[in-house]
C-alpha cells in the first residue's frame, strides 16, 4: 500500500513560495539547534525563485546555513541559465551565509563526470559519509521529473553515487543529485505550482510507478501546491464521491 503524500493546498504561487520560505526558516531553526548547522539543497525554478526572495527575509543564523544545489545546467557561471544565477540574486546577496559555505556544482569543469564524482565526495565531508541533507527542496515537472532525473537520463541508474551527470534535456546537460542522496533527507519539501503541473500532481499522490518522481521517499516529504496544481485532486475527489 502506497502510503499518504502530505500535502498543503495554497491560492496561489506566490502564497506557496512565502508559506515555503517560513517553512524551511523553522526546518533551519530546528537543524541550527539540534546539530548546529543547516545543510540545505536548493532547485532552481519561477516558485523557487520567490521562495528566495521570501525567504531571505527571514531571521535564521545565516552564519551556520550550509547551501548546496539539488541539479544545475553545464552552462556559464552567471547565465541566466543558470540556478546559482537566481539563487544568488534572490538569496545569497541579501543574508549572510559566509561564502565557503555556499558550493556550487562545479559545471565549468572540463571533466564532468569527474566534476560530479569530486562535487559527491565534498558532500560526505559536509554531511556525513553516507550524506545526510537536513532538506532537499524539489520541483516537478510536467513530465514527472524531479531535480535533473529526467526520462532516459542515464543518472537513473546511479545508485551507488550521489551525484550524477545527465546527457542533453531540453538542450543543456545538467549535474544533478541522485535518488540515492534525495531518499537519505532528513526533510524533502516538494514545491509544485500552475495549472500544468495538476495531472503530475495527482498522479504523484497517488504513488504512480511510472513516474519518476515517485522515486522520492514519501515519509519524509511534504507537498506544497497552489490551488491551479491542486485541480486534477479536487476533480478526482469528486467523481470519488458520485461513485
Amino acid at each position: 500500500m502506497v502510503s499518504a503524500l502530505p500535502m498543503e493546498v495554497h491560492p496561489d504561487a506566490s502564497a506557496v513560495a512565502r508559506r515555503a520560505a517560513t517553512w524551511i526558516a523553522e526546518a533551519a531553526r530546528e537543524a541550527i539547534k539540534e546539530r548546529g548547522r543547516f545543510v540545505v539543497a536548493l532547485s532552481g525554478g519561477n516558485t523557487p525563485l520567490q521562495m528566495l526572495h521570501f525567504l531571505a527575509t527571514e531571521t535564521i543564523d545565516w552564519q551556520k546555513v550550509h547551501v548546496v544545489q539539488v541539479d544545475e545546467r553545464v552552462a556559464p557561471v552567471g547565465s541566466p541559465d543558470r540556478n546559482l544565477t537566481q539563487l544568488r540574486e534572490a538569496l545569497l546577496a541579501h543574508v549572510s551565509i559566509p561564502a565557503g559555505q555556499v558550493y556550487p556544482m562545479p559545471v565549468e569543469t572540463a571533466d564532468i563526470a569527474a566534476a560530479a564524482e569530486g562535487y559527491g565526495q565534498l558532500l560526505n565531508r559536509l554531511a556525513g559519509s553516507p550524506s545526510v541533507l537536513d532538506l532537499v527542496q524539489l520541483g516537478l515537472g510536467a513530465d514527472g521529473h524531479t531535480a535533473s532525473l529526467v526520462p532516459g537520463g542515464a543518472a537513473l541508474a546511479v545508485t551507488a553515487a550521489d551525484v550524477a551527470v545527465t546527457a542533453g534535456y531540453k538542450g543543456w546537460r545538467r549535474m544533478t543529485l541522485t535518488f540515492t542522496i534525495i531518499n537519505r533527507a532528513r526533510r524533502i519539501l516538494w514545491l509544485v505550482t500552475g495549472a500544468e503541473k495538476s495531472a503530475v500532481v495527482a498522479r504523484l499522490t497517488v504513488g504512480d510507478d511510472s513516474l519518476l518522481a515517485s522515486r522520492v521517499r514519501r515519509a519524509s516529504a511534504l507537498v506544497m501546491v497552489d490551488q491551479a496544481a491542486a485541480a486534477s485532486l479536487h476533480l478526482q475527489t469528486a467523481q470519488q464521491g458520485r461513485t
